[in-house]
C-alpha cells in the first residue's frame, strides 16, 4: 500500500459512557467531535469527509448544524452493533479513493432503560417470533454460551472471571459507566437473567459518543507525533446456517460465525498473525460472548479460554490484554459508539496515553472486533 493509500488515526475524542440522563445524543457527539479535532490540531473546516453512525439518538449529519455548515460530504451509517466499524470502513475507503485528505468518524447513541427492543418485521421475521419471546437478545446469548461451554468443557466460573476483570478495568477508566469492582463469587451469585448468565455478566443499553479523525499517510505525521495506522479493516455478514441473533432456526452442522471471516480477513490484509497482537478489544455483550469471540477471532483456540483467564493472560499486564477499558460490560453499549470506543481505547494504548490502565511495554499492534445483529462483524488491525 502506498503512502497515499495509508490511513492513520491522528485524533480521538470521547464523551463519558453511562446513562447521561440530562445530555442528548447530539451534545455528546458534538463534544466527542470537538475533542477529536483538538487532539488532531484541526478545525472542522479542515475536514474533507465525514461519516456518522447512530441507531436511535438522531441523524448524524445533523451535527453540521453545530459543527459548521462547510458543505462537507457526510455519510450516515446504521449497522447494528457494527455501526462504528462500518462507519470507520466507509471513511477509510473514501480517503484511500482520494475523496479527501482528512476525515472525521463519529458514533453516538442514547438508549432507554431495559433490554434492547426490536420489531420482528425489521429483521424479516413474523410477529410470531416476537410473541414467543425470542426477540429478547439475552436468551440468544445465553443459549449460545451454554452450548459453547458444554462443547469445549469450560466451567461457568469462567464467565465470572471475565466480568470481574472487565469491572476492574472499568474502575480505572474515567470514561466508563460501571466503575465498581466485584468479586467473582458475587458475580456468580447475582440475580440470574438467562442462565448461565447473571446480571453482572451482561452489558446494558447506555449512552455515549466517540469521534476519530483520520488522515492519509501524506498528512498524518504532520498532524500527530505518533499516528496509529489502520493496517486493515474488514466487515463480513453471516453465512448460510450460522447461528446468529434472531436466527429462527439452527443448521445441524457446525455454524461459521461472521466474526471468523472478518477477523481472518483483517489479519491477512494487515500481514499480522493473531499471536502478534499486543492489546485487543472484542465484543463482550455478555461474558460468554467474550469467551466465544476470543476463539472466533483467532486470538486463542476454542477451549483454551479458561487457561488464559485463570493464568492472567488477558489482564492489562498479561500476554494478551483484552478489553482494557472495561469493554461493554463496564461501559454499557450505546450501539452507534461501541465499535469506535474500542478503536479509541486501542489508539490510546498504542500511543501510551491510555485514560485508564496502560498496557506496559510499549504495545505496537492492536485489534478490535465487534459483532451485531442479525449476524455482522467488523474488525480492525491497528499498528504504530
Amino acid at each position: 500500500m502506498s503512502v497515499r493509500e495509508d490511513v492513520h488515526i491522528v485524533g480521538v475524542g470521547i464523551h463519558p459512557f453511562g446513562r447521561n440522563e440530562h445530555v442528548d445524543g447530539y451534545t455528546m457527539a458534538e463534544q466527542a467531535c470537538r475533542d477529536a479535532l483538538a487532539d488532531a490540531g484541526l478545525a472542522w473546516h479542515d475536514i474533507g469527509y465525514a461519516v456518522g453512525g447512530s441507531n436511535e439518538a438522531g441523524k448524524p449529519d445533523t451535527l453540521v448544524d453545530r459543527l459548521g455548515l462547510t458543505g462537507v460530504p457526510f455519510v450516515n451509517v446504521r449497522n447494528g452493533c457494527a455501526t462504528g466499524g462500518a462507519a470507520l470502513v466507509t471513511a477509510a475507503g473514501a480517503l484511500r479513493a482520494g475523496e479527501a485528505g482528512t476525515a472525521l468518524v463519529v458514533g453516538f447513541d442514547k438508549h432507554e432503560r431495559g433490554a434492547f427492543s426490536r420489531p420482528a418485521a425489521s429483521y424479516g421475521l413474523g410477529d410470531w417470533y416476537a410473541t414467543t419471546g425470542m426477540m429478547l437478545t439475552t436468551q440468544y446469548f445465553a443459549l449460545k454460551t451454554r452450548r459453547y461451554l458444554h462443547e469445549h468443557g469450560i466451567p461457568e466460573e469462567a464467565l465470572a472471571t471475565v466480568a470481574a476483570r472487565a469491572l476492574r478495568n472499568g474502575a480505572r477508566n474515567p470514561m466508563a459507566w460501571r466503575r465498581k469492582e466485584l468479586p467473582e463469587q458475587e458475580i456468580m451469585d447475582g440475580a440470574p437473567v438467562n442462565p448461565p448468565l447473571t446480571r453482572y455478566m451482561f452489558c446494558s443499553p447506555a449512552a455515549g459518543a466517540v469521534a476519530l479523525v483520520l488522515a492519509t499517510g501524506e498528512r498524518a505525521h504532520d498532524l500527530c507525533e505518533r499516528p496509529v495506522r489502520l493496517a486493515a479493516l474488514s466487515l463480513r455478514t453471516r453465512r448460510f446456517g450460522s447461528f446468529e441473533v434472531f436466527s429462527p432456526w439452527l443448521a445441524p452442522e457446525p455454524d461459521h460465525s461472521p466474526s471468523i471471516d472478518a477477523a481472518a480477513a483483517a489479519f491477512d490484509r494487515a500481514g499480522v498473525r493473531p499471536s502478534e497482537v499486543d492489546v485487543a478489544q472484542v465484543q463482550d455483550t455478555d461474558s460468554g460472548s467474550e469467551i466465544i469471540h476470543l476463539a472466533e477471532t483467532g486470538l486463542c483456540k476454542a477451549g483454551e479460554q479458561e487457561t488464559l483467564l485463570r493464568g492472567g493472560a488477558t489482564e492489562v499486564g498479561g500476554r494478551l490484554p483484552v478489553n482494557t477499558d472495561g469493554g461493554c460490560l463496564a461501559n454499557g453499549e450505546p450501539i452507534g459508539a461501541s465499535g469506535l470506543r474500542q478503536v479509541h481505547e486501542v489508539v490510546r494504548q498504542l500511543q501510551s496515553r491510555a485514560l485508564g490502565a496502560q498496557v506496559p511495554g510499549s504495545p505496537r499492534v492492536g485489534f478490535t472486533h465487534v459483532y451485531g445483529a442479525p449476524g455482522v462483524s467488523a474488525c480492525t488491525v491497528l499498528a504504530v
